[in-house]
């Protein structure tokens, strides 16, 4: 089977193809063949930054081919999909049954790859925003695999205004489309009316004007790997809070909310109140073209590769 690789940190030239032998399943792990794998911003900076080269993980969608010891719930010919935390950008890929779910009739796997892992991310910062009816929010890299779907979730909540923050104004007409009643450049001086909650997928220099955006009483979840630091005083003085999201801790702690807010998610999407966008679908020997869309933020949606 190929599959893509590298073997030092650098831009998106590092990746290439390789064959290898298809991996057996182990104990509790479904072979999976692959038809539609996402690329997420984490993973290409891990590409660019990683001191050790990383196997190339995240959410994959397709065809079970064989099921591991010890296996149940799952027959060889399923449609699934889940995180990859091995090779995932490959013709087959491994997936432990304890991430995986069913892709329900009438979703492509390139639905699933862009609705569930983005959609639980999303989904998850908004439920710890604590949203209430009527409240107002910001979302940055709105236009994003994950940005996209928590500016849709927001509206679903109840948000009277909502507002995208995007790194290029290029993007106004796709987040508007998709709910936005306002649109600000990450490098505007004002982001605003101020907002009651802010969902931020960037970090870094964006934490600051990320906070200062929010009304008193306000409340900032960061669930970027972006990382940055905010000032103590900034919160004191609106009486504003950080609250920190890691998806990884809710789909390893708490495994039955893991699967409602699945199963909600896929109820938003059949039922037509939740709409993924894909940017783009790119061959597996492209990755290296897919991950240069994510480093330039270049896309509206989700980028998905097609072994």
């Amino acid at each position: 089977m190929r599959r893509v690789r590298y073997e030092h940190s650098g831009g998106p030239e590092v990746l290439f193809l390789e064959e290898v032998p298809a991996p057996a399943p182990g104990p509790g792990e479904l072979l999976v063949r692959a038809e539609a794998v996402g690329v997420t911003l984490p993973v290409v900076r891990k590409v660019r930054e990683a001191r050790e080269p990383i196997a190339l993980g995240g959410e994959i969608a397709g065809e079970v081919l064989a099921l591991g010891a010890g296996v149940t719930g799952y027959a060889v010919g399923d449609r699934v999909t889940g995180l990859v935390f091995g090779h995932g950008y490959a013709d087959c890929a491994l997936l432990h049954t304890a991430m995986a779910s069913p892709v329900p009739a009438g979703a492509s796997a390139v639905d699933a790859v862009t609705l569930v892992r983005s959609g639980l991310v999303a989904y998850g910062a908004l439920r710890a925003a604590r949203p209430e009816p009527g409240e107002t929010a910001l979302v940055t890299a709105a236009a994003s695999g994950v940005g996209h779907l928590a500016l849709q979730l927001a509206r679903l909540k109840g948000a009277r205004r909502t507002t995208a923050a995007v790194s290029d104004t290029g993007k106004a007409d796709f987040v508007r489309a998709l709910g936005a009643d306002e649109v600000v450049s990450y490098d505007a001086g004002s982001w605003g009316e101020p907002v009651d909650y802010a969902l931020d997928a960037v970090g870094g220099t964006l934490l600051k004007p990320a906070v200062a955006a929010l009304a008193p009483h306000g409340r900032l979840v960061a669930y970027s790997s972006g990382g940055g630091t905010v000032e103590a005083y900034d919160l004191l003085v609106g009486a504003k809070s950080v609250i920190g999201f890691q998806m990884g801790l809710i789909a390893r702690g708490q495994p039955q909310t893991y699967e409602r807010w699945r199963t909600e998610l896929w109820e938003l999407f059949l039922t037509g109140a939740l709409k993924p966008m894909v940017h783009g679908v790119f061959a597996l020997e492209d990755a290296s073209a897919a991950h240069a869309v994510i480093e330039a933020r270049a896309n509206t949606g989700k980028v998905v590769l097609v072994p």
